[in-house]
Order: structure tokens, then sequence, then C-alpha cells
């Protein structure tokens, strides 16, 4: 019921004449296309896997094949979702203004997204990941840690479905930093005795969610002043006239805005893929560390010089210690203190940095190259570099980094930052491939419920050439800067923002329940996923407790 209310607010006067054509029947060769994408994607990934974990000599239990397929299931169901609801953004304007066929339109629009995710940095991926508690990604293969990530993925999906389902244009970025945030305060009330995680790191949710808060506002004003500007230069009355019914527009106009659309969907899955990513890569540290742990694909040509800057660095922060001295367990366990409370500036920590450094250094001398790291000795490297990178971060990025460390030493720090990212921040083209199809196909399933609200239900008046340009150049251009940088934004709330703006802009004005409807949706996310998310987090806990698996 729900649904058909909220479906039935459509746009004053609109037709079923003036409407795009949402119902063509899907030819029968096309779905068999899409279901041998689906199996060969399956085919590649887990082939991969078994090929990679067989070239490093590890072997996985039948156990630990099931809980991966079930496990890396769940995070590629989650992309597939986050296809369909959050894609239908980008085919809208150019489906409500009769560039393409909406057919055609969702399938450009899944392969551009398939095309950004395979040509994505990956510096997203980490930005999610650094999200997660310390423990999880340093013993991400416990049950405290794999209960973390099915309640988190699990919960995303629930809400990304939830608010498909009433037609509602909700973010599946939010939903996701909902989830990990849940389950990260989840863990902090529950740690006391349970052998679970500690907390999310808030200084790094601090700064996304204000990524998150910040876009609904740009998207907005950025759509606006755009069309204003475009008023201005370009006089084509047809830019701002209501599309004629099935009629396509004119050339110039027709190519802007299958660009923007084509813009948006890159950069949408550019986006949005990696987060599915930096997941997929905790599943697979924590079920084949000896293949996943490390980057071994890094040419051994890198070693020496990785081995130089760990000296180098172990020498900053040797005369920075002073008197202090601690070694071996007792200096990792300083690091990894150190990275909950997130304060690394004690003579203490740094002599733990210039111990784990030496030691990460005298290591990889020894074994040549990661590619050559035995399979004992993979897991207790990676953590030691972990602790080592994120440590230093804190210090870094710290008021006093400057008066502390001459720029010189700042480099030598910043060098090897870059080593350890290059070793143990990776993604392998088969997780790419597969979150890419995933993305992709997701695009072309269940899409008609968030278009019609998009090109029906936020402005009073039918979206001309104009206001779909406007709101997908701004969208397009916001969401590749983020990926340059690092930051997870949400398409969602960018375009739909947008939308708005341009509507604004134009003097359409908006539909009130719309807008009311979409603000709550974005208002109850987090403290809807986040209490869905910690109360499974608490469950699954319970229950790998219980096995004795925690």
């Amino acid at each position: 019921m729900a649904s058909n209310s909220f479906q039935s607010d459509a746009l004053p006067g609109l037709g079923a004449a003036d409407r795009p054509a949402l119902d063509t029947p899907v030819h029968p060769l096309g779905s068999w296309l899409f279901l041998l994408t689906i199996i060969g994607g399956l085919g590649y990934a887990g082939y991969s896997i078994a090929n990679e974990t067989a070239q490093v000599g590890e072997t996985l239990t039948l156990i630990t094949v099931v809980f991966l397929g079930v496990a890396l299931l769940i995070a590629l169901g989650f992309e597939f979702v986050n296809g369909f609801h959050d894609t239908a953004n980008a085919v809208a304007t150019v489906i409500y203004t009769n560039s393409m066929p909406a057919r055609f339109a969702v399938v450009w629009s899944g392969f551009f997204n398939l095309l950004g995710v395979l040509l994505s940095s990956g510096a997203v991926a980490y930005s999610i990941v650094s999200l997660l508690p310390v423990e999880l990604i340093l013993n991400v293969g416990s049950g405290a840690g794999f209960a973390m990530i099915f309640a988190l993925l699990i919960a995303a999906i629930v809400w990304n479905l939830a608010t498909w389902f009433v037609g509602l244009p909700n973010s599946s970025s939010h939903a996701l930093i909902g989830s990990i945030l849940g389950v990260g305060f989840a863990n902090q009330l529950l740690s006391s005795g349970t052998g679970g995680t500690s907390g999310v790191d808030w200084s790094q949710a601090q700064k996304i969610l204000t990524g998150l808060a910040m876009a609904p506002v740009i998207g907005f004003f950025g759509a606006m002043l755009l069309l204003f500007t475009m008023r201005m230069f370009l006089r084509n009355p047809k830019l701002y006239a209501q599309p004629s019914t099935n009629t396509p527009p004119p050339r110039g106009i027709r190519a802007l805005l299958i660009f923007t659309c084509t813009a948006v969907s890159f950069a949408h899955g550019g986006n949005d893929g990696q987060k599915g990513m930096g997941l997929i890569m905790l599943i697979l540290i924590g079920c084949a560390p000896t293949a996943y742990a490390l980057n071994r694909d890094l040419p051994g040509a890198a070693t020496p010089a990785l081995v130089q800057q760990a000296s180098a660095m172990a020498s900053v922060f040797h005369a920075k210690a002073g008197s202090a001295t601690v070694n071996g367990a007792v200096s990792r366990d300083v690091l990894a203190s150190a990275l909950k409370t997130k304060s690394a500036s004690d003579p203490v920590v740094y002599a733990a940095l210039d111990s784990v450094s030496s030691d990460i250094g005298a290591r990889l001398g020894e074994y040549g190259a990661l590619a050559n790291v035995p399979a004992s000795a993979t897991s207790h490297l990676r953590t030691d570099m972990y602790l080592v990178l994120d440590t230093t971060k804190i210090i870094t990025k710290s008021k006093a980094a400057h008066d502390l460390f001459s720029e010189a030493e700042l480099s030598t720090i910043s060098g090897f930052q870059k080593g350890l990212e290059g070793s143990t921040h990776f993604i392998p083209i088969w997780v790419k491939v597969a979150v890419a199809i995933a993305l992709g196909l997701g695009t072309m399933v269940g899409w008609k419920r968030i278009v019609v609200t998009v090109g029906e239900k936020i402005g009073k008046s039918h979206m001309t050439y104009g206001m779909g340009g406007a709101a997908e150049l701004t969208a397009a251009a916001m969401i590749l800067l983020a990926d340059r940088y690092g930051l997870p934004v949400s398409t969602t709330h960018i375009l739909s923002s947008g939308v708005a703006g341009a509507n604004v802009a134009s003097g359409a004005g908006l539909q009130g329940r719309t807008i009311r409807n979409m603000a709550l949706a974005w208002i109850l996310t987090l403290p809807a996923v986040m209490a869905l998310s910690g109360g499974l987090y608490w469950a699954f806990l319970t229950l790998v407790q219980a096995m004795g698996t925690a």
C-alpha cells in the first residue's frame, strides 16, 4: 500500500501519453545474455580464487569455500542492489527528455557503470575500510570480524530494498556507512569481555559524513547556479521548454544529455563500485590470507627501495624517541593502542615505530619480494605494515606534525607510507570485474520505481533538457572529483538534489510531499541502519561465541 500511495503522486497534468515508454518488454535473447553474464562472472571469480590460492600453496577447506562463497554473494548482492537503486538516477533525465528509449538507456548506463568500476583507482575502497574498527582489520578472519561484515552488508541491502520498494531515491553509500557505524557502536557497548572488535574510527567517520551531508546542498545549489548560467549564455528556447511528446530533442541537445548520462554512470561506477571492493578484500583476506593479505604481484625490483625506506623511517623515529625503548610484541601493542585512541604523539609510540619499521625492513630484505613471503609469515607482516601505515598517518595529519618533523623527515615518512599502501592496498582485476558485472547488471533491473520518482515527483513541471543537463553535469563533476580524493559520496543525494535545484531555477517549483519523504529517508537512514546493523551484529556475534569461534 505504501508503494502505491507514493507512486500515485505524479506530475500535475501529466497524462499517460506524455510519459515515456517504461514498460517495453525484454527480448528473450536479452534475458539469456543477462543470465549467462551472471554465470560467467561468478565462474571467473571462482576460477580466479582457486588459481591464486593454488599459486601460493594455500589450501581452502570445504567449510572455508562455502563460507567465502556466501560472503562474496552477499557483497556482490549489495553492489547489484546499488546498481538498480542508485543508477536509476542517472537514466531518469535521458528517459524523461526522450533522449534515449528506457530499455536502451539502462543498458547504456549499465555498460558505463561497468567501465567506471574497471577503471577506478581503488582509493575509495580503502577509505571505506578505514571506517571499520582497528581489530577487525587486524584480525579480519576472526568470528567477530565476519559477524561484523555480514551484519553491515545485510543491513545495507535491507534498507536499500525497503527504500526502493516505496520509490525513494535514497543513498546506498549513506546506508553502507550507517551500517559500519552501527556495528562499531554496538561493539563498543558489547566489547567488555565478549571478544568482539573495537569501535569505528570516528574522526574518519566525521569526515565522510560531512561529505555526505554536504552533497545534497552542493547538488541543489550547483545545479541551480549552472542552469542560471546556461540561461545567460545558451539562448536556445528549446533547452528550457517541455519536450514534445515522444519526440527526441534536437541533435546537439540530445548529444549533451547522453553525454551527461554517460558521465554520471561512469562516475557512479568508479565511486560506488569501490565500496564493495574494499569489503570483498576484507572477506578474501579473512578466508585466504596467504593469497590476498599482501600484494604478491608487486615487482621484486621494488623491494630494495621499500627496505631502504623502512630503514630511513626507522631512523627518523629513533631520533624522536629519545630514551624511550620498546621491542617485539610490546611494540605492536603500543601501536594498536595508539590506533584505538587516535593519539600517537608520544616518544613510546615513536620507539615502537622504530622497532616495527626496522623489523619490516629486515624481513623484506630476507624474503627479497612480497611474492616470496611464506604463508606462516604473511598475516604477521601485513599486520605490522598496517600498524605502521595508519599510526604514521595519525602523526603526519596532526596539527603539530610540522613542528615535530622537518620537511625532509615528513618526506621520508610519506615515501614509506606509499610503499606500504602499494604492498597492502590493492584490488585484483577479477574483483573489479565481478563488482563491475554486479553493478552493471543491477542497473538493468528494478530501475523503474526510482526513475519515475526523479522524472515525475520532484518538480511540478515536466523535466526540460536544460534541467536534466544541469543536474547531471553537476553530479558527474562532483562524483569524479570525490573519486580523485578518495571520498565516498552519494550519487543519489547529488543528482536528486540537483534535479530539485534545477526545478527551482526554472521556476517550476517542487512537490512538497516528495521532498518531505526524501528528506525523511535521508534523516532516518543513519539511525535506522545503525540500529539494524547493530542488532544483526549482536545476533551474529552471539552465535559465533556460542559456537566457540569468536
